[in-house]
């Protein structure tokens, strides 16, 4: 039996034929995939005899592209570190069956970094249908841009097909193509421009780069200037300019330098002369009306137009101070500045706000203060005829000066306490003989020493109008006769028997005591 096994397995190894032997047949472990079903007579085909290393190069004999792959390290074959250290039958076995897979490709996790083709941006969201058609094989799936965005190249290939030169995966309509390598950079405006307001109708060949050709429309000097725009514009904006007026004999200065030129060159036509005062351009903004003249720059700089410079307090009479310093110029110099005189005093200017209607002769700067004209109030009362002493320096102003006009016509006491007067005018008016500002309440009269009745024995405890009972004529003078009938008349028992002269009997003491019958 085993020399019948040793002389078949010899005749095996003999035979040359293109077909497989009988005895290989019977070896075959199953049937090739439909793809090999061709070669299944012949083995040599796959294998060698004797070399399972020289089956990789029967594979790659055959399957020359992905030969070329692995050689060149492009493609899958070319990349992948698990075909450089694996053989092929590792992923591709065979004798499987006629429909079986020796592929193996899971489109779902495939990871298409080990291709020739990464995918980047909005390629990693497309189908893989979409470039790997069904019919066809996945290596044979284009690379080229154009392959499968032809129908939207805009250009209609007149920029040829190298379409990432431009475009990038992120976003077809964005592009990276970098002008500043052509004959024409890109700079300020122009960098935000798109290609087809100066390439109009895809034309990109022999554009012409000259202002003029784009900006002919706003040149609003009507080519006056030539066609050199770029001498006095800039990209970054068409209406800055980059002229140097300084070198005129009108330099730009502050606000000056920011207007547009025909703010001042009204006809484009810069050759002209234009008169540099500023009246011949400030004209429509003189708010004054002429009145000030046209010597502009002595009040007003180009700084700001509102921002004056001159100097009140160094080149007039009359400081601006407090409010002053706010007003208008035509509040204070309504008429011709050269011409008109302007009185310096208050009246002058605030005759229509004197509320005291002229009553107050003084100069307004005796209570008033130029940093508010109705506050802090600088009135001094003692320096008047009534000065204000105890609660008169309490009492607020309308107490006594029941109008705005503050003129007093009288002074004394009476004048305004006249309805506070218990006494109804039987001790005169003249209320300081006994009453101080201190409080009304609080009095003090010596009789003794104020008059020439001293008040003695009972007289000391009678109240004053017990004497003084009838009011006095005289404001300031009580005249009451100092005979004691004048009081006790009805007093005398003796009904005038005796006389007038009552103290020659009786006494201050006592009215029924009588010094005689001592």
């Amino acid at each position: 039996m085993k020399k019948l096994i040793a002389w078949l397995f010899f005749l095996a190894l003999n035979v040359t034929t293109l077909y497989a032997s009988p005895f290989d047949q019977f070896l075959m472990p199953g049937k090739l995939i439909d793809g090999h079903e061709k070669y299944e007579k012949q083995c040599d085909k796959c294998h060698e005899a004797f070399d399972k290393q020289e089956q990789d190069t029967l594979c790659r004999d055959c399957h020359k592209k992905i030969n070329t792959d692995i050689v060149k390290k492009t493609g899958f074959h070319g990349i992948s570190k698990q075909v450089a250290t694996n053989t092929c039958k590792f992923c591709h076995s065979d004798h499987i069956g006629r429909k079986a897979d020796v592929v193996g490709l899971d489109v779902h996790t495939f990871d298409h970094e080990q291709s020739d083709f990464k995918l980047k941006g909005l390629h990693k969201k497309v189908a893989c249908q979409n470039c790997h058609l069904e019919e066809k094989k996945y290596r044979e799936a284009k690379h080229s841009c154009v392959a499968c965005h032809e129908k939207n190249d805009i250009h209609k290939k007149r920029m040829g097909e190298k379409c990432h030169d431009c475009h990038t995966e992120k976003t077809w309509r964005k592009t990276k193509f970098d002008h500043d390598k052509t004959d024409y950079k890109l700079t300020g405006k122009h960098k935000r421009v798109s290609c087809g307001d100066c390439h109009p109708n895809q034309i990109f060949k022999d554009t012409p780069t000259a202002c003029i050709s784009c900006h002919k429309l706003q040149d609003v000097h009507g080519s006056e200037f030539g066609t050199k725009c770029g001498q006095c514009h800039k990209t970054s904006k068409w209406k800055d300019v980059k002229f140097d007026h300084d070198k005129t004999k009108f330099k730009l200065r502050h606000r000056h330098a920011k207007i547009s030129c025909n703010s001042c060159h009204k006809t484009n036509n810069y050759k002209k002369k234009l008169k540099s005062e500023c009246y011949s351009c400030h004209l429509a903004d003189d708010k004054h009306s002429g009145l000030y003249g046209k010597k502009c720059k002595t009040c007003h700089v180009d700084k700001k137009w509102t921002a004056t410079t001159f100097d009140h307090d160094k080149k007039t009479k009359f400081k601006l101070l407090g409010e002053h310093k706010k007003a208008e110029c035509n509040n204070c110099h309504p008429g011709n500045l050269y011409k008109d005189k302007v009185k310096s005093s208050c009246k002058s200017c605030h005759s229509a706000d004197d509320v005291h209607n002229g009553k107050q002769e003084q100069d307004c700067q005796y209570c008033h203060q130029q940093d508010d004209w109705r506050k802090k109030l600088l009135f001094d009362h003692d320096l008047t005829k009534f000065p204000l002493v105890g609660l008169h320096g309490a009492t607020s102003c309308e107490s006594c000066h029941l109008t705005l006009e503050y003129k007093v016509e009288h002074h004394d006491c009476f004048s305004c306490h006249q309805n506070d007067d218990v006494h109804k005018k039987k001790l005169t008016s003249n209320c300081v003989l006994c009453h101080n500002p201190n409080d009304w309440g609080i009095w003090l009269f010596n009789h003794n020493k104020q008059t020439d009745y001293k008040l003695d024995g009972a007289h000391k405890e009678i109240h004053c109008e017990g004497c003084h009972q009838v009011a006095v004529r005289d404001r300031k003078k009580i005249v009451l006769s100092d005979k004691c009938i004048s009081c006790h008349q009805l007093d005398d028992v003796h009904s005038g028997q005796f006389g007038k002269f009552c103290d020659r009997c009786h006494s201050t003491e006592s009215f029924k005591k009588s010094g005689l019958l001592d």
